[in-house]
């Protein structure tokens, strides 16, 4: 291939299209001195080193599930949560257990992933994902018997809800004395294991939902903005307009309001 007498263009759709790239072709394109051909290869360099990245991190992220496939257990459950310090709503648990041969470039914590990419991740996992269970606790509930036991009890919920039997449950700095299977809890699990951080993406893109509808409900809380965690205009809405049913009662910035 004479990459000096290709157009701009033609060499744009070339290495576009391309899945990978010869050394000779990587020297021709990087000596090329056409400011557009040398565009091109930075942009390429750029994305080429993104995607290790993306791959390194993923074999990171998989190490764990690796070693107990490896041991024979099929069905590995990463378990995670969202919503245990907001004000108002649920909390939200979700188990997961991904195919052996699952990848998802990307995939991290959902607190380090943008909003349009969990929804693009949510769709992906609930589509391929060998089993999904979510959980939901509401905030009466919490109320009752306290964040942390609202919480395990959502992630009970979550891992009936996936309709296997686990081998093995990968759970994200909390432990489940009640599962009935073995289970490995993992601080900063989200962003160590696959499971655990797919896990994430469902329950947040869940109760992110949720919070959109009960925000139609409740339309002077902002919760479609906030999701029920305690931000200054919510706030102030606490402080004109009272709690609502969806507000934890126990919890410190609403329960002031009801106490005096």
């Amino acid at each position: 291939m004479n990459i000096a007498e290709m157009s701009i263009q033609k060499i744009r759709e070339w290495v576009e299209g391309a899945d990978q790239l010869s050394s000779e072709e990587r020297l021709k394109l990087s000596t090329d001195q056409r400011k557009g051909v040398q565009a091109i290869w930075r942009r390429f360099i750029t994305q080429e080193n993104h995607l290790k990245k993306q791959q390194a991190l993923w074999e990171a992220m998989t190490e764990t599930e690796k070693l107990y496939w490896s041991q024979g257990n099929e069905y590995i459950v990463g378990i995670d949560e969202v919503g245990r310090g907001p004000l108002a709503g649920p909390v939200v648990a979700s188990a997961v257990c991904l195919p052996v041969d699952f990848y998802l470039p990307g995939l991290n914590d959902s607190k380090k992933v943008s909003a349009s990419m969990r929804e693009a991740y949510y769709e992906v996992i609930m589509r391929e994902a060998t089993a999904v269970g979510i959980g939901i606790v509401s905030a009466e509930r919490i109320d009752e018997i306290n964040i942390l036991e609202a919480t395990r009890e959502a992630m009970y919920i979550a891992v009936k809800e996936t309709g296997i039997t686990p081998d093995l449950c990968l759970i994200d700095a909390v432990h489940l004395p009640r599962l009935e299977t073995p289970q490995l809890s993992i601080i900063g699990g989200d962003g160590k294991s696959v499971s655990i951080a797919a896990a994430s993406i469902v329950a947040k893109v869940t109760r992110d939902h949720l919070m959109e509808v009960y925000a139609t409900e409740y339309p002077v809380y902002g919760f479609e903005q906030n999701a029920g965690y305690g931000t200054a205009e919510h706030l102030q809405a606490l402080r004109t307009y009272g709690p609502s049913a969806l507000h934890r009662k126990t919890f410190g910035g609403v329960k002031e309001l009801i106490t005096g």
